[in-house]
């Protein structure tokens, strides 16, 4: 069975606050070393397919050289390998190529289908964490004949409002799907990972859902109003939807668990990445390091307690830094304090500031739309001020400069 996969990797995800301000959600850092990309294309890999699409739009610049020619990833070829697609305009005139959504994105791009003279048409998220070997899911729909097989997994009743629900028969067949629902009896969600058959999509893309702009809100309902036939294949092994602030912060925290659920040392499935060329770890001789993950060419001389250290990143003396990420080259100074923070990459914390700074007398105020439970988020090279309080729930745009900041303390929930 000839198959293309097609990972969707243009989004802007807005809630996912300045941590896209600079780039794509699938080039984000996760785990310091990795981007969050990284896993689709790595399970990819390991599943012997590899002939790949990433359609971007978004902030490209970024995930474009991350991916480069696809050699960290043994897609560097001339048969298959990887090829970056994006919105283009094809004449003088003609109107602007930007896509709509998910499925718009897959329509601009069916040309492309057209000449790798596939049967199967794979199509990934950019923007999820997990590891899964693809050919189980690949036979299971070709023994079911389906049009369409969606990837499901079991989600709590409290998270079904942010997922498509899927319901199914004893068989497998897809019998009812419900995006982001309030309320459903469905346990079963969409991993947002589908198996097509290359002439069944092209058909509907061009034909009854030409108009159809997401594979959510309108290609699955739609094809299943049809009655086109569409299978639910299940698997149960760990996934995560990193599409918030907090859903992000959690997954990387994860990884300090003494088993932590997503295994990135199992030599049996490597998860590939672009690496830069980086002296080794190095500690101080007053460094103290508790439950953390260290990358390559870091340098440690404070505290760093259930954290993540990105590559290049410093930690200078009498800094201490929990529960927080630290991304690539950012520089946490001395004597400073970061608390429940995301440290985006080649940001500088001032020498002796407070960041997630909070005491009994200030209200740690809420930003409804991207954070509430009381982390604070540096931009990529902003500098926070020798001195400074920076509150909690606290954005900081990339590039502020010390001196936008106000005379006083930056309050909980306060953005500049």
């Amino acid at each position: 069975m000839r198959t293309l996969a097609m990972i969707l990797a243009g989004g802007s995800s807005p809630a996912l606050s300045i941590l896209t301000a600079e780039r794509a959600e699938p080039s984000i850092p996760f785990g310091g070393k990795y981007r969050i990309i990284d896993f689709s294309l790595s399970n990819l890999i390991n599943s012997d397919i590899f002939n790949v699409a990433v359609l971007t739009q978004y902030m490209p610049r970024s995930l474009n050289d991350h991916i480069g020619n696809g050699k960290p990833w043994d897609l560097d070829r001339a048969m298959g390998g990887v090829r970056l697609l994006q919105p283009y305009v094809s004449g003088e005139g003609e109107p602007g190529a930007w896509q709509r959504g998910t499925a718009d994105a897959v329509r601009f791009n069916l040309d492309y289908i057209a000449e790798q003279h596939v049967d199967t048409v794979l199509v990934l998220a950019g923007d999820h964490i997990y590891k899964m070997d693809y050919r189980p899911l690949l036979h299971f729909h070709e023994s079911t004949a389906a049009d369409c097989t969606i990837a499901v997994r079991s989600v709590s009743p409290y998270e079904t409002h942010r997922f498509g629900m899927v319901g199914a028969d004893s068989n497998g067949r897809v019998t009812r799907f419900e995006e982001k629902p309030r309320r459903t009896v469905s346990r079963m969600a969409s991993m947002g990972i589908y198996v097509f058959k290359a002439a069944a999509l092209t058909n509907w893309l061009t034909g009854p859902g030409a108009g159809d702009v997401d594979f959510g809100r309108h290609v699955v309902p739609g094809m299943l109003k049809a009655g086109q036939a569409m299978s639910a294949y299940s698997y149960d092994g760990y996934w995560i939807d990193a599409g918030t602030v907090q859903a992000y912060w959690e997954a990387n925290m994860a990884l300090l668990a003494e088993t932590p659920a997503l295994d990135l040392y199992d030599p049996d499935w490597v998860i590939h990445t672009r690496s830069e060329q980086l002296a080794p770890v190095f500690t101080g001789p007053e460094a103290l390091i508790d439950g953390s993950l260290l990358c390559d060419g870091c340098r440690v001389f404070g505290r760093v307690v259930r954290s993540i250290i990105g590559p290049g990143a410093v930690v200078e003396a009498g800094a201490e830094v929990s529960d927080s990420i630290i991304m690539n080259n950012a520089l946490i100074g001395p004597g400073a304090r970061v608390e429940r923070a995301i440290i985006d990459k080649r940001a500088v914390v001032g020498e002796g500031s407070i960041v997630g700074w909070s005491d009994d007398n200030t209200p740690n105020r809420a930003m409804p739309n991207h954070l509430n439970t009381g982390l604070t988020l540096i931009g990529k090279r902003a500098k926070v001020p020798a001195g400074k309080r920076i509150g909690r729930n606290v954005v900081i745009h990339p590039r502020v400069q010390e001196s936008n900041y106000p005379p006083d303390e930056v309050a909980s929930g306060e953005t500049l």
